[in-house]
């Protein structure tokens, strides 16, 4: 399995089910993988990327410190596969020179790697472009040269946010995975 380093994009709120997504993107390209998560976990992976305190320590934030209790690290988590409509996802936690890797949902990983500062990696091959109904999401060729004006210019933040609301529109959850209690 190829890993490729990603980071949180953002968060959406898919307007037809009212479902909350993070959207995690390579670091060295423009390829996404939206994650259906529970609105807990939204509120704590939003909290955590606005740097938002909590007067009270949130559950990542107790695994956190229990991790860092027991003077160990959270050395990486890895989004691993998409199995039965369900990801997975694995939390390494390095202590001395024992590595152990923790089965563990794709958006608690994701609070807890926030938390602990740690990286995010995803299996390249849930990067690719969904196989459903939905709309690949296709970015500009970055190497075309353009000239500003031009229909074809390079899109600007908020063009690029807007073609990834519209292409998270037309997915369906089903396409990428489902969140269960």
């Amino acid at each position: 399995m190829k890993i490729v380093e990603t980071r949180v994009h953002g968060l959406v709120i898919e307007p037809k089910t009212q479902q909350h997504i993070v959207v995690l993107r390579e670091l060295d390209g423009l390829r996404v993988l939206p994650i259906w998560i529970g609105p807990g976990e939204a509120l704590a992976i939003q909290r955590l990327v606005q740097e938002q305190e909590f007067p009270r320590p949130l559950t990542h934030d107790l695994i956190a410190l229990v991790i860092e209790g027991l003077k160990a690290r959270v050395a990486q988590i890895v989004i691993t596969e998409l199995r039965e409509a369900t990801f997975y996802a694995k939390i390494f936690i390095e202590r001395d020179k024992d590595v152990l890797s923790i089965d563990a949902r794709p958006s608690d990983s994701i609070a807890v790697a926030l938390r602990t500062k740690a990286t995010i990696f995803v299996n390249e091959e849930l990067l690719q472009p969904p196989q459903g109904p939905g709309v690949p999401f296709t970015p500009p060729d970055p190497g075309k040269p353009t000239a500003p004006g031009d229909p074809d210019s390079p899109p600007t933040e908020e063009d690029d946010a807007e073609r990834l609301r519209r292409f998270l529109e037309k997915l369906n959850p089903e396409d990428f995975g489902k969140f269960s209690m």
